[in-house]
């Protein structure tokens, strides 16, 4: 199922409900860079190939194969989430904070759609990769209901 760059974002905006569509691509995009870190360049590469040309570069344009756990996963997306890796002085301020909870609920969510996206042994070996700590992270991939299924209804 191929998708467009408009419609992964529309998607992870709904899943997490979130106002703008700026809002999806800021999500999306700390989720996935800080996923690259975590995995090999070829399992990076991997979960990249299928996605949006504007989506997989996130994966793509880090630095792979970092050792971190997934407490140090929530916090760095968590950090670029809240700009805390950047210098912003602007007059209208940034985005509203998020939280540790909102974090790890947007990073299950984000992976959910690019498991749905990715052929299942190409994400399997991503999977592997990480240590088991990280199994929260694939928890909404084989769910029966999800959050936002719900919000459909």
């Amino acid at each position: 199922m191929g998708t467009s760059y408009t419609e992964f974002l529309g998607e992870v905006q709904h899943r997490i409900e979130a106002d703008t569509q700026g809002e999806a691509a800021r999500t999306t995009r700390a989720v996935l860079e800080t996923l690259g870190e975590r995995v090999d360049e070829g399992g990076a590469t991997d979960i990249a190939s299928p996605l949006p040309m504007e989506i997989d570069r996130y994966l793509l344009a880090v630095d792979h194969g970092q050792q971190f756990d997934y407490d140090a996963f929530v916090d760095r997306v968590g950090d670029r989430l809240n700009y805390d890796d950047l210098e912003l002085e602007t007059g209208y301020g940034g985005p509203a904070a998020v939280d540790d909870a909102d974090v790890v609920y947007r990073s299950k969510a984000v992976v959910a759609l690019v498991s749905e996206l990715v052929p299942g042994g190409k994400l399997a070996n991503v999977d592997r990769q990480l240590p088991d700590d990280f199994e929260d992270l694939f928890e909404f991939t084989e769910a029966e209901t999800t959050p936002w299924d719900e919000l459909s209804q």
